[in-house]
């Protein structure tokens, strides 16, 4: 699989952009869209404006310690701001990449599809949608189109980020091109099909830049909870003077608490972690898309790849290499082996298909059969055509054939010549396998099979294992047979297979899946692909396929690789457990900085309540002062986790639970215990507190 070159987490230019951004992002209108840190952005003008005032008037606090307050707390907000302009920034440096290719170049405008019409060169931003444009070796695809003439070999490393040369031409499901990318030999006719300004490089530049990105319905109820956990401590802490006022009076001692403190507090017990953070591990989730060189048109996508339970897989390209191979020449009676390979060989020599020259291979390894002097034996090969369904080659009177059995079979039966039953029981017995055989003859003699196997790809069958541990189900697609189907089907330890499939049959799987409540991924690359595509939860169309593919699809896979769709599933799942895993950090950080801010908060007017300072705490300032720094600081050291992600492991719901409530939920209960008690140590040592 070709990825981009992964670039550094913290590169210095995308630091010094998303620096200068969270500056920008202290915008009140930018603020307004996260309810958290909405909240602590508002608390940091309310402690300045109590800094100003514990400077005019004597309030009892110090204005060094209301000033630290504002301070760190006007850090959290651009800690918060720094992530999600460091996730938005890695998007935007390969915009600004894309962007590079993207030049308006001169188009050859044919008024009729045709080589022979006389083009007329027009600037690329001047071509409309069904132009037919003239793209020639050495020139740059003008605009989005589908070729309807010709076969090139084009250099797509410009959108890629690989050089290797692919193929494109008309009637397949290669006809696709794209914009900003070069023919390097032959020409193309192509057909535009996107006006200046709507091209799939448009798209792709917009969506990376998130300029498009939505809140996804999981990120959206999740910022629900957190802005209904922040309005159910606001309402708290407000409550809290006129009750301690009221504590004071009551008790005839103490001191009430003041409105710094309780601004600080507010900041704690809110989910600022979290809520800092939330924005960035939804961004960082489609740039992981992006190295994977898988364009999703919205975190909507991403996120449904991790819930999908149903993965729909081509057979061809994605479970086997693409080509059958020749694994075994099995004899007719009474003939050597030796002589079955020299033939099969000998037949095989001028076939440039991959099945040819497995052939040639085999016989080579098998039998050590080397090269011949094809040109002194004047050796005349016999095409393989759909007529005869045979290929062959006359050489030293020799007239050697091989192909399907029952067209070899009718050939020997016209020279007199006649199958045995133990032949026909090779050829039902490799058809039975999942194999195709190949019967050689020579004459009227027949001499064996070639068994043609599909290859499953090395270990696929232990991925299928891995999904299988996670819940999800796999089903094969293939225009094969049913026996053949299910023979390739249990070699890879698929769950299921549908054979001989249609549009309509695709089509209508997906839908009585999804009628069952499961969620359901695809690939797909030509235009009968396309209703499919867009019935599925996840649609990934190869970028090598079809417009209507692409249109279809909300995920191209640049590299244009079937076997793309089980990582696209396992990013997807590693943003809702990167999400999943913070959140219960964040909620347990929490729970352990209550244990610091409440007794400090409340002992000038609950004294008994200074036996709750388990940690130690110098004292009640020490103590408010560490947990907002704590508050700010864990921000910034979990700001490479949600970029990077949670390490994915394919293991089931229940033991995901248990690791995630072990290792986020006991972590993030222990871990401010050490280090709040470790800022208090400085502050105390610095004399700052």
């Amino acid at each position: 699989m070709t990825t981009k070159q992964s670039r550094p987490l913290f590169a210095p230019p995308i630091v010094k952009r998303a620096m200068w951004e969270s500056l920008l992002k202290l915008n009140p209108r930018h603020q307004l869209r996260n309810p958290v840190m909405f909240t602590v952005y508002v608390g940091k003008l309310f402690t300045l404006v109590l800094f100003a005032r514990s400077l005019l008037v004597e309030t009892g606090e110090s204005p060094l310690f209301v000033l630290a307050i504002a301070f760190w707390l006007a850090f959290t907000v651009l800690f918060a701001n720094f992530a999600e302009a460091m996730a938005e920034g890695r998007g935007k440096a390969q915009a600004d990449t894309l962007r590079s290719a993207r030049r308006d170049v001169q188009a050859k405008r044919l008024k009729t599809p045709s080589r022979a019409a006389t083009p007329e060169v027009v600037a690329a931003s001047l071509l409309r949608k069904n132009d037919i444009v003239l793209i020639e070796a050495g020139d740059m695809i003008p605009a989005d189109g589908e070729v309807i003439e010709g076969i090139a070999s084009v250099n797509e490393s410009a959108i890629t980020g690989e050089s290797a040369p692919v193929i494109r031409e008309s009637g397949g499901d290669r006809s696709s091109v794209t914009g900003g990318t070069t023919v390097l030999s032959d020409w193309l006719i192509v057909r535009v099909s996107a006006n200046p300004g709507e091209t799939f490089l448009d798209r792709m530049i917009a969506l990376v830049e998130g300029a498009k990105r939505q809140k996804t319905p999981n990120e959206i109820a999740l910022d629900i909870l957190l802005a209904a956990m922040t309005i159910v401590f606001l309402l708290a802490c407000v409550t809290l003077v006129p009750y301690s006022r009221y504590g004071v009076e009551l008790a005839g001692q103490g001191t009430p608490i003041t409105l710094t403190v309780v601004v600080a507090l507010l900041v704690c017990l809110i989910p600022t972690t979290i809520g800092g953070l939330l924005s960035a591990i939804g961004i960082a989730g489609m740039d992981r898309m992006i190295q994977a060189n898988v364009i999703a048109t919205s975190g909507r996508a991403v996120e449904a790849a991790g819930d999908v339970d149903v993965l729909l897989l081509d057979k061809t390209g994605t479970i086997t290499l693409g080509n059958r191979q020749a694994v075994e020449f099995l004899p007719a009676d009474g003939i050597a082996v030796e002589r079955l390979a020299d033939a099969a060989q000998l037949s095989s020599l001028a076939d440039e298909t991959p099945e040819g020259r497995s052939i040639v291979v085999l016989a080579k390894e098998k039998y050590g059969l080397r090269g011949r002097d094809l040109v002194a034996l004047k050796a005349e090969f016999i095409p393989f055509t759909a007529q005869t369904r045979m290929s062959g080659v006359d050489v030293d009177h020799r007239r050697i054939r091989k192909g399907a059995a029952e067209a070899v079979e009718a050939y020997i039966q016209e020279r007199g010549g006649q199958f045995s039953r133990d032949l026909r029981d090779k050829v039902e017995s490799i058809s039975k396998r999942g194999g195709t055989p190949l019967v050689v003859c020579e004459g009227n003699l027949p001499l064996g099979v070639i068994y043609l196997k599909d290859i499953v790809k090395g270990g696929i069958s232990e991925r299928f294992g891995h999904l299988r541990k996670m819940g999800i189900k796999t089903v094969m697609i293939t225009g094969d047979n049913p026996l053949t189907a299910a023979a390739i089907a249990a070699e890879a330890g698929v769950d299921d297979f549908l054979a001989q499939a249609t549009p309509e049959a695709k089509l209508k799987l997906i839908r009585d899946y999804q009628a069952g409540g499961r969620l359901v991924a695809m690939t797909g690359d030509g235009t009968n692909d396309s209703p499919a595509l867009a019935q599925a939860d996840v649609a990934v169309a190869m970028n090598s396929g079809t417009q209507a593919a692409k249109e279809a699809g909300n995920m191209v896979d640049l590299d244009s690789n079937p076997t793309k769709l089980i990582e696209i599933v396992e990013i997807g799942k590693q943003l809702l457990m990167t999400r999943g895993s913070l959140t219960t950090f964040s909620i347990a950080n929490d729970v352990s900085k209550y244990f610091a801010i409440i007794p400090a908060a409340f002992v000038s007017t609950y004294p008994e309540l200074a036996r709750l300072n388990v940690m130690g705490l110098a004292t009640p300032s020490s103590a408010i002062l560490s947990a907002v720094i704590f508050n700010a600081l864990v921000i910034v050291f979990l700001i490479p986790l949600a970029l990077r992600g949670v390490r994915y492991r394919s293991v089931g719901a229940a033991t995901l639970l248990r690791d995630n409530l072990l290792i986020y939920g006991l972590g993030g209960l222990l871990v401010p215990f050490v280090g709040i008690k470790v800022i208090d140590v400085v502050l105390v040592a610095l004399r700052l507190a």
